[in-house]
């Protein structure tokens, strides 16, 4: 149902939709909803985290690279590196930390 709730309120919302899937101590597995054109600006990740995509077309940009990113792509996030994600369509993405 995590996914039907993000869907739910991406249809109201100006910014990426995030809900926590999964959380213990030692990891947590995000999902992220976004419409097309939204971004989720710079940011860092304190543990080391993997970015699958789900659905959609993204791009992801860390230390002025960006990657284009479609169904079940996936990318390697190292900890405390400023990266960003913009949709290019509607996505959905799964990130798994720690």
């Amino acid at each position: 149902m995590t996914i039907e709730k993000i869907k739910e309120q991406l249809k109201t919302s100006d910014t990426p939709v995030a809900k926590a899937f999964h959380v213990s101590e030692d990891f947590k597995v995000l999902l992220f909803g976004f419409n097309k054109g939204m971004k989720l600006e710079d940011h860092t990740a304190k543990r080391p985290t993997k970015l699958l995509v789900v659905e959609g077309d993204i791009i992801y940009s860390q230390q002025k690279r960006e990657t284009r990113m479609k169904k079940f792509d996936e990318i390697e996030i190292p900890p405390n590196v400023p990266h960003s994600v913009s949709a290019l369509d509607n996505s959905f993405i799964i990130l798994t930390q720690g």
